[in-house]
């Protein structure tokens, strides 16, 4: 298992985490996802290293961006 860790910008209620974590939850080979709201950060463990673009693009789909 490996955790990285990352910043998001523009999250302001739960809804912004829910969205979040919905999003990078769906990356291949993640099975878990922490985001804390007053931080900003956001905790993937997965099976394998995820590559930083697919974390990026899951973030963005969610409508917001990577510090």
């Amino acid at each position: 298992m490996e955790t990285t860790t990352y910043t998001v910008i523009g999250m302001t209620c739960q809804h912004c985490v829910a969205s979040v974590t919905e999003e990078v939850t769906d990356i291949p080979g993640v099975t878990a996802v922490d985001v804390d709201l007053a931080t900003g950060a956001l905790n993937v463990t997965s099976e394998q290293p995820i590559l930083d673009e697919a974390v990026r693009g899951a973030v963005e789909e969610a409508g917001y961006q990577l510090a």
